[in-house]
């Protein structure tokens, strides 16, 4: 992918699009597939990078949502079940069965929370990826080191699914590049264009060099995840909120904590809770909260009582506390849940999605989840097929294999995730100098990846490859600073950059760095300890 062709190609262009989607998420990544996979002329704006929001803040599981059954919301778990196989046979090379363990410390709990996930087979049906089932105290904690053994009577496994959410991302928008669409990060739409009091176009602003671009369509798709109703107040400055955002954030941990391969579920927190210990390309994610946020940000950050909030949780149902020095990184998402009723709270709001079509023709999809974001994406296209008078054409992504398919392999090998591509990427990096040396020594991430993203996954800043292409400043706080210096000096060279251009960066991260790990847990910019 060639960011400087796109945008060439999107402001020559003479012909209407089909398609124009503003959002680079899952949801409008997904968009940009289908409508392009139908073959319409399709264009992607995304302001800031591919999946740089919430779509890369996920606890990195495609799931039905066990939650969901307490709520009762089954057709919300048997849509997710669905979607759930779907990306197994879409992407094999991002997603992967996990065992999660329940453990259970009274009687009741193991034959309550049995029936509960044994409805969660019959749901998945012959989509399952394996059978519930009750686990002995001496077994539950051979598998899950770590746990607390006090009081422990065993516990309930079932499966579900793993990926990596940003790796994702990057298939989407190679696939929708595939079938012809153009996609492009850093580029913000500043208004949208209107004919006869319908919208046909936007008002885009080229990030990186300041221009103006006027986008012309036949149906516009707002994908922009918690930022919908900035865009929905482009079209009618007065239209009342749609979504109600609510923070999400994950604490990354040293394996030692909880070194087990399987997953932790704990089944329910002082306020009514599920949260997770998930083991994830070396580490363990802990997570999520949710607390209501009345301020839409670009950049949310881990607050230091969510933090401890996670910490103080897990402490129930692990041996050994988790010190400040275990933590290793943190990140806060903001989910766009959809507004049902002002004194609704949002732990209780489900994640399912909605269209909306204004007076004016500007069609919004918000809600939803990673696990269903194709199932949002066909109901945005075939809602645009209608607003945009386009030519009814089937949707194919239920069965379309995503760039870099290929069975999945040995995740021993650091460059599995890469899929397909696999080979190309070790081109490169035996191609570039130093392109085999890692950008850390505690970690397996190679120089000659920053190239392959930048020359091939239009990463643009320090912050796309680190915390994106590469997830360091996720896994490794204090190695993300370390090796911020010659990952800007490689963006620098690749893109033709200045001294003063890598300055920036480098301070542009240090301050990242700082607001996503407060004190006591993250290292100072500028320290290596």
């Amino acid at each position: 992918m060639r960011r400087e062709l796109f945008i060439d190609r999107i402001r020559s262009e003479d012909r209407l699009w089909d398609v124009i989607i503003i959002g680079g998420g899952a949801t409008g990544l997904g968009a940009a597939v289908d409508a392009a996979s139908r073959g319409f002329r399709t264009v992607l704006l995304e302001q800031s990078d591919f999946a740089a929001g919430t779509s890369s803040r996920s606890t990195k599981l495609i799931h039905g949502g066990v939650r969901y059954l307490r709520q009762g919301n089954l057709s919300l778990v048997r849509e997710a079940l669905r979607e759930r196989s779907r990306l197994f046979r879409n992407a094999p090379h991002l997603v992967r069965n996990l065992k999660f363990m329940l453990p259970a410390y009274s009687r009741w709990e193991r034959p309550f929370y049995g029936m509960g996930l044994k409805a969660y087979d019959l749901l998945a049906g012959r989509q399952s990826l394996g059978k519930s089932h009750l686990v002995s105290r001496a077994c539950t904690l051979n598998d899950l080191p770590g746990i607390r053994s006090g009081g422990l009577r065993g516990s309930v496994a079932y499966h579900d699914g793993q990926f990596d959410d940003a790796r994702m991302a990057v298939a989407l928008a190679r696939t929708a590049v595939t079938y012809g669409a153009a996609v492009v990060n850093h580029v913000r739409v500043a208004g949208l264009l209107k004919a006869h009091g319908r919208v046909n176009g936007v008002v885009a602003r080229d990030l990186e060099t300041g221009t103006e671009m006027c986008v012309a369509g036949h149906a516009v798709v707002n994908a922009t995840g918690v930022t919908v109703d900035a865009i929905r107040r482009m079209d009618r400055p007065q239209a009342p909120a749609m979504v109600r955002p609510s923070q999400g954030i994950h604490v990354v941990v040293n394996r030692s904590v909880y070194p087990s391969r399987h997953a932790l579920l704990i089944p329910r927190t002082t306020d009514g809770r599920v949260l997770f210990a998930v083991p994830w390309l070396g580490r363990v994610l802990l997570g999520t909260t949710d607390t209501p946020v009345h301020e839409t940000v670009l950049e949310p950050f881990p607050g230091l009582a969510e933090i401890e909030y996670l910490i103080n949780h897990a402490a129930g149902y692990l041996e050994r506390r988790i010190t400040p020095s275990d933590v290793q990184g943190a990140y806060a998402g903001l989910r766009p849940l959809v507004r049902k009723s002002d004194d609704q709270d949002t732990a209780a709001i489900a994640r399912d999605h909605v269209v909306r079509i204004s007076k004016s023709g500007l069609i919004t999809v918000a809600g939803g989840k990673w696990t269903t974001y194709r199932r949002m994406a066909e109901a945005a296209i075939n809602t645009a097929t209608q607003v945009g008078g386009l030519e009814v054409r089937p949707c194919i992504t239920r069965n379309l294999p995503l760039h870099g398919w290929q069975p999945p392999a040995d995740e021993g090998k650091t460059l599995h995730r890469y899929g397909s591509d696999r080979s190309q990427v070790e081109a490169v990096i035996g191609d570039v100098n130093n392109g085999e040396v890692r950008l850390h020594p505690d970690l397996p991430y190679l120089r000659g990846e920053v190239h392959w993203a930048v020359r091939h996954e239009m990463a643009r800043t320090v912050s796309d490859v680190l915390v994106r292409r590469i997830p360091l400043l996720i896994l490794h706080h204090k190695a993300a600073l370390a090796c911020t210096p010659v990952v800007a000096r490689i963006l620098a060279k690749e893109l033709g950059r200045d001294e003063a251009w890598i300055e920036a960066q480098i301070e542009a991260m240090d301050r990242l760095a700082a607001a996503c790990l407060p004190a006591p847990y993250g290292a100072q910019p500028g320290t290596d300890s």
